[in-house]
């Protein structure tokens, strides 16, 4: 992955502004997968959320516990989509691996790190990646690619 992709996360924008319920998107290819799950984000606020708030009040007054709680929903349900309604991978960083590659083998040492947790049920997913919320939104955390990594052992290889 390139700089741009490594540096990529779920960052939104100030709580309580206007844009409070929008992502951060840099240049590039990373900014298909901010779209697609800002879709979610945005479907969440405005339709599965119980509040008392007008439809623009639900983006704008948002706190930085409601864009974390807006940004595990969306996740999940993206993830459990891609497992087909019966399951959702999720991508995690561990500490460093103190071992050598194998010959022929190139060490990544961001690859090589990350840990699969998988759930058959959504709700128990969902409750995961909010726990884990930084690991998608806070800098440095390769955010961006950790989800990607996400939906494709959340879809699985062979389909």
């Amino acid at each position: 992955f390139s700089g741009e992709w490594a540096a990529a996360r779920f960052g939104f924008h100030a709580p309580h502004s206007g844009l409070a319920y929008a992502l951060r998107a840099g240049q590039g290819g990373t900014r298909a997968i901010l779209a697609a799950v800002q879709a979610h984000i945005i479907a969440y606020l405005l339709f599965a959320r119980e509040t008392e708030c007008t439809h623009l009040e639900r983006l704008c007054r948002l706190g930085r516990g409601e864009q974390g709680q807006a940004l595990a929903t969306a996740l999940a349900e993206t993830l459990w989509a891609a497992g087909g309604g019966g399951r959702a991978v999720v991508c995690l960083v561990t500490a460093p691996v103190a071992t050598m590659p194998r010959e022929g083998c190139r060490a990544s040492s961001f690859a090589e790190r990350i840990r699969l947790f998988e759930f058959s049920e959504k709700a128990a997913a969902q409750e995961f990646i909010s726990d884990h919320i930084n690991c998608f939104k806070g800098e440095g955390s390769h955010g961006v690619i950790l989800y990607f990594y996400s939906l494709l052992f959340s879809r699985t290889l062979e389909r």
